[in-house]
């Protein structure tokens, strides 16, 4: 193929090496003509200008001599010297017919024009008008002459250069034509070898491709005739091994897939949660006994049915569809992915996780829903908060006992006891107000997660709530000189809450930015309306979380050190979290170490939301 191609391309080669050599000698030429041009005249054409310029200098001192100026003479000395250097080079550059005779008109008129000057110069200075009646009648009319020839030197001179110019134009015009047919012809005799040898060439290879669309079909039942010794008929050797390998990796590899196949159905069927995989239609394509059972379904029915004709489960669906439509799995939910389902009138609850599957180019293939039994574990959580229900409620009688005692004593014998002494009831005083402020607590989040306490819902402004907190917490934000306001506009809309409760959750808010804000800082609560929600947001420019806190901050008895300042039971953000929850929102905080933190929660417009009392 190598030797085909050279041959091809040999005289293409060739036909560009000739134009590439006519082009450099019409260049050379063209430079040539160009050097000339300024070799031969622009010399002369110079001298022209600077003898002109230093005649009618003289002039000008041949004018100012008639008035008695004293650097008259010394001027017109120097132009004289310029004017003599100028001619001379005139003189040693003459390169054309004519010019050596208009040179020698130059030199006899100047000499005739310094007699007339040094004439004049020989005048009575006092006698100005014979001066200059003599300047006109015939240093004047010398001056015209000398300047007169000077001009037709340089015309003559660019009449030579316009000539020359010509020539060079006329010379570029037929280097242009003679290379625009040689380069018609190089690239006609390319394209009839370049349609030639790519037949030749080509040929061979539309039936490699035409044997290769074939076998991409899954047809390796191909064979491509290899005609010729070359590289071409090297390939097709290699292209039909090729092929008749790839039929035995294909044989093999299909075995090897039925396995897997094998392997994986018995993994799905054999785990211990529910498994369901659904098609880009909603179609199942794989259902584990497991999840058969959980979803009360018979398996080999329900596979290759839509979702929803074999499970009777609106919120299941929606998430699958959800992640269908998006090609990514949906996001959680506020209270988490649960599903509840009564088996034997008990109820069991499982947890259950949407995945994507997508091809190697990310195309969706289908949707894994996972199913995992949490029963044990929420029944574990309900006996904890029991427990905790239980035990605060059972410890408020005798803590209220041991604080009357205490009280007592600080009442009755404080003055009979020591320094040390009166330091340890005072302790244990102040112990006690803290853990009587833990039962209450706890006491208050028991009841409000297991639905114990009613939320009054009513028509409340925003705005109102807003203000009736800073009311309430305006004292202590000037205790600690730190400023307190609203960022809110006055037309919020009203919002569907229990007023007490919700003043309580802002409180508790405001409460804990001022303990982790220094005096000087800013806090701001404000209200803002997103779509059928009011965002109520309090922010501050304290110390802020750390980012390990963040994620847990509303769980239980988590509580964040920071600068020293004492934290609170961890509880009342927990009930901050329930309370909203109850009304229907959700809390959230944004916060960066060191630059503050927002806490910011929701809830439903009143116009847009039935007014519903909690049980």
């Amino acid at each position: 193929m190598r030797k085909k191609i050279l041959l091809g391309y040999g005289l293409i080669l060739c036909l560009l090496a000739a134009v590439l050599a006519w082009a450099f000698a019409s260049l050379l030429e063209l430079g040539s003509a160009s050097d000339a041009i300024l070799k031969e005249n622009y010399k002369s054409i110079l001298a022209a200008e600077n003898m002109i310029d230093s005649i009618e200098r003289q002039d000008s001192a041949t004018l100012l001599m008639i008035l008695g100026h004293s650097r008259a003479a010394a001027q017109f000395k120097e132009n004289e010297i310029r004017f003599s250097e100028w001619l001379g080079r005139a003189k040693d550059n003459i390169t054309i017919k004519g010019e050596e005779r208009i040179l020698a008109g130059i030199e006899k008129d100047y000499a005739a024009y310094l007699t007339s000057v040094s004439a004049l110069e020989s005048m009575d200075t006092n006698d100005i008008k014979a001066r200059k009646t003599f300047y006109h009648k015939t240093v004047s009319n010398r001056f015209f002459a000398v300047r007169g020839s000077c001009m037709r030197l340089g015309e003559l001179n660019q009449q030579t250069m316009y000539g020359a110019s010509d020539r060079a134009r006329n010379l570029s015009q037929r280097a242009v034509a003679s290379l625009l047919m040689i380069g018609a012809a190089a690239i006609g005799g390319g394209v009839v070898f370049s349609l030639f040898l790519s037949n030749l060439l080509v040929r061979p290879l539309h039936q490699m491709i035409e044997a290769t669309k074939t076998v991409s079909e899954g047809n390796y039942d191909v064979e491509v005739q290899a005609r010729s010794s070359d590289e071409l008929g090297v390939v097709a050797g290699e292209f039909n091994e090729m092929v008749k390998r790839l039929r035995g990796f294909h044989e093999l590899n299909f075995r090897k897939i039925l396995e897997e196949k094998s392997k994986s159905e018995a993994i799905v069927r054999e785990i211990d949660d529910g498994v369901v995989v659904v098609d880009s239609d909603l179609k199942i394509t794989t259902i584990n006994p497991v999840a058969a059972a959980i979803l009360d379904v018979d398996a080999a029915r329900a596979e290759g049915r839509h979702f929803l004709e074999s499970v009777k489960s609106e919120d299941l669906f929606i998430r699958l569809k959800a992640a269908v439509e998006s090609e990514a799995a949906p996001a959680s939910a506020e209270h988490g992915n649960l599903l509840t389902v009564k088996r034997d009138g008990r109820e069991a609850h499982y947890l259950y996780s949407v995945t994507t599957i997508t091809d190697g180019e990310g195309g969706l293939q289908g949707v894994v829903l996972l199913l995992r039994d949490i029963t044990r574990l929420k029944e574990l959580d309900r006996l904890k908060s029991d427990f905790i229900s239980t035990a605060s409620h059972e410890l408020r009688t005798p803590l209220t006992t041991i604080e009357m005692s205490v009280g007592l004593l600080m009442e009755k014998a404080l003055e009979k006891l020591d320094a040390r002494e009166r330091e340890l009831l005072l302790a244990a005083h102040e112990e006690l107000a803290r853990l009587k402020a833990i039962i209450s607590d706890l006491l208050d989040l028991s009841r409000i997660e297991s639905g114990k306490v009613s939320m009054s819902l009513e028509r409340v402004s925003a705005a109102e709530l807003i203000r009736k907190t800073l009311h309430v917490m305006e004292r202590q934000a000037q205790e600690k000189s730190i400023e307190l306001g609203s960022d809110s506009p006055g037309d919020m809309p009203c919002v569907n809450a229990d007023a007490n409760k919700i003043t309580w959750v802002i409180t508790n808010l405001v409460s804990n930015a001022l303990r982790y804000t220094s005096p000087g800082g800013r806090i701001a609560v404000s209200a803002a309306r997103a779509g059928e929600q009011v965002h109520i947001c309090v922010r501050d420019n304290g110390a802020g979380i750390p980012h390990e806190y963040q994620s847990r901050i509303f769980d239980k008895f988590v509580r964040v050190e920071s600068g020293g300042q004492p934290a609170g039971t961890g509880l009342g953000l927990a009930i901050c979290r329930e309370i909203v929850r109850a009304h229907g929102g959700t809390i959230w905080v944004e916060s960066v170490p060191g630059r503050g933190s927002a806490f910011t929660f929701s809830l439903p417009v009143a116009d847009q939301q039935r007014m519903e009392d909690a049980p």
